[in-house]
């Protein structure tokens, strides 16, 4: 697998006139998570959840804020936010499915659940459609091996799935 590299030298990142880690949540953040830790950097996977659970994603003027916040460098927080696949570094569709790629759930067929959903929502992992109802990601072990193969959608972990059981749950989801 080849690195693809980005020019980081000339990238502008996108910001909007309102911060997005508001003077209200960095209070939160001042009075409920940083004496918690012994340094500061030790708020950040706290305060990363938070600001994805506010916005649904982390935009990159959100990491850059974060980081003034936690009197870190920003390069600290976009490593944390790109390591961990939980984060989204874009906006996500109202459902997000997770198809879970482990080697149980390879071996009971996650693959063709999988295509399935690539060609039932026209889009490749890591994408939304057109209509931010649906991102689809592959991720990692999801826990389940005995009960494979499985996927979230949004929170809910579906065992044993079937294309009629993800056919069911996209028409759950779609409405």
């Amino acid at each position: 697998m080849a690195w693809i590299v980005k020019n980081s030298g000339t990238h502008k990142i996108a910001r909007r006139p309102e911060p997005w880690v508001t003077a209200e949540m960095q209070n939160q953040y001042r009075i409920e998570l940083l004496p918690k830790y012994e340094t500061s950097q030790g708020a950040l996977m706290p305060i990363l959840h938070d600001v994805q659970h506010t916005y649904g994603w982390i935009p990159e003027q959100a990491m850059e804020e974060i980081a003034s916040f936690l009197n870190i460098d920003p390069s600290r927080v976009l490593d944390t936010v790109t390591f961990y696949e939980e984060f989204h570094t874009h906006p996500t569709g109202k459902c997000i499915i997770g198809v879970c790629q482990s080697i149980a759930c390879e071996a009971c067929g996650h693959q063709a659940v999988l295509d399935h959903l690539r060609s039932k929502l026209g889009i490749e992992p890591h994408e939304t459609t057109d209509d931010g109802k649906f991102t689809l990601l592959a991720l990692e072990c999801l826990g389940s091996c005995d009960t494979a193969p499985c996927a979230l959608f949004n929170d809910d972990r579906h065992d044993n799935l079937s294309i009629t059981d993800v056919d069911r749950l996209i028409d759950e989801h779609s409405a």
